[in-house]
């Protein structure tokens, strides 16, 4: 006996219908708008933004991109709209968005906001009940690179119930820092080997494999280069870890291929639709100026500075070579700052050197431990290398590499007591002689700075960017 199938009562709310047959319509919009995104979301796109995402992004049916643009760009909003248009046509699900701790929620704020997207953050006790990789609420999901990189929740992606991301997004992915030593080894931070599990690079490490790959990566960073090829290369073997395996491979990889997974426009090619510019045009010069002369001078510290530092830093290799590398170029910096920032490192470092040495000689420390301490500074890394200033914390009035920094120029020790104590004395030398030279109050790189403030020329130029008048 057949069933008849039950004929409609057409009895339905009138405004429910509605509502379901525009939601089937919006299904297939994309079909009829290549930029559907851009009407169902809460943005008016600049030229830049629509270019990158229609002419560049969609295009790849795989995509493994680096976008690169000046900061300001608005790489969260084309970001999102790759999002948007990529859920529109059903070709993704699962998204997983990596920032900086600090960017968490402006991502969720923005992608909430402006393109109706719910993401769930995932922070570091999400782990403890539970797997926040599975569920509903883990499709789209934004949690930070040092939460993700830790080993509970890593574990957590590692399970074989989660189920494979398809968008992975790392954003500030130059913090997705590796580099190569001068004897060739690889140093490689938990983030990298992070980025490199999700990005199909192969781990003798079981601690960073995981069963599956993402099919789409999105590196954006403003800051691709940060002035070392090496860690730029970095970059781009995620996006390509078999055809980059090599940096060899790097450097011929050919242009027009180059061109599928990088794209980076500067501030003055950024313009409305209209042709005029979105930013000013920027202005650089760079300027000279002579340190003073004399038995107490600028230059006379200058240069017994410079004697120090490749004189004991130099020694210091032999314990750790990295770690005395980074404390030359922290002294140079502090050097090339002011007279002022150079006399409290030698103050501070002066002091080190006094608790050190006391410590020693009432039994509280042995120069085993010291040794220890220092080859411990391995896993330290320079903030300003993966970070820029807008994006360093601040802490008790500090910013984030000066705390850094002023542990590293404390903890690089020597062999023995009486080097210590010979390095104390040369120290003590010369935070005499910055204190003198301090109080000339004679700073050169100060007076060419006044100097070029009250240059008229630099006057006009100054007006020109900001749009206002100099008196």
């Amino acid at each position: 006996m057949t069933h008849l199938p039950t004929p409609p009562t057409f009895t339905a709310l009138p405004d429910v219908v509605r509502i379901v047959a525009e939601g089937v319509r919006l299904t297939y919009g994309y079909q009829f708008n290549p930029a559907f995104a851009t009407e169902i979301s809460l943005i008016d796109p600049l030229p830049h933004q629509r270019m990158a995402v229609y002419d560049h992004l969609l295009h790849q049916s795989r995509l493994r991109f680096l976008l690169a643009d000046d900061a300001g760009a608005g790489k969260t909003i084309m970001g999102g709209l790759y999002m948007r248009e990529m859920l529109a046509r059903r070709l993704i699900r699962r998204i997983l968005i990596i920032p900086p701790a600090g960017l968490v929620g402006n991502w969720e704020r923005e992608l909430r906001t402006l393109f109706n997207l719910n993401f769930t953050i995932l922070r570091g006790n999400s782990a403890r009940t539970g797997n926040p990789f599975v569920g509903e609420s883990s499709n789209l999901a934004i949690i930070s690179v040092d939460t993700l990189a830790s080993g509970r929740m890593f574990e957590r992606l590692q399970e074989a119930v989660v189920q494979p991301y398809d968008l992975v997004i790392f954003d500030e992915a130059h913090k997705l820092s590796a580099d190569r030593e001068p004897d060739f080894t690889i140093r490689k931070t938990d983030r990298y080997r992070l980025a490199e599990a999700l990005a199909g690079v192969s781990h003798d490490d079981p601690k960073w494999q995981l069963d599956w790959i993402c099919q789409h990566l999105l590196l954006l960073t403003a800051t691709p280069h940060m002035g070392k090829d090496f860690p730029y290369y970095c970059l781009w073997r995620l996006l390509e870890p078999e055809a980059l395996a090599t940096f060899d491979a790097f450097n011929e990889y050919p242009p027009e291929a180059r061109r599928r997974h990088f794209i980076r426009r500067t501030k003055e090619e950024m313009i409305r639709f209209d042709g005029s510019r979105i930013y000013p045009t920027r202005v650089t010069d760079t300027l000279s100026y002579e340190l003073t002369q004399g038995a107490v001078s600028e230059q006379t510290l200058y240069d017994r500075t410079t004697h120090y530092i490749n004189h004991w830093y130099n020694r210091a290799r032999i314990l750790n070579r990295s770690a005395a590398r980074f404390a030359i170029s922290i002294f140079q910096r502090r050097l090339a700052s002011s007279t002022y920032a150079l006399h409290c490192s030698l103050k501070r470092r002066l002091g080190k050197l006094n608790q050190m040495i006391e410590d020693v000689q009432q039994g509280r420390l042995t120069l085993e431990q010291l040794a220890s301490a220092q080859r411990r500074l391995e896993a330290e890394e320079d903030i300003l290398d993966v970070r820029t200033a807008d994006e360093e914390a601040v802490q008790d009035g500090r910013e984030e590499h000066e705390t850094v920094e002023d542990r590293v120029l404390s903890a690089v020790i020597f062999k023995s007591l009486v080097e210590l104590e010979a390095e104390r004395e040369q120290v003590k030398d010369l935070f005499e002689l910055a204190t003198q030279v301090y109080e000339l109050g004679e700073e050169s790189k100060f007076e060419k700075l006044r100097e070029v403030l009250h240059d008229p020329n630099y006057h006009l130029v100054f007006a020109q960017i900001e749009g206002v008048s100099i008196g």
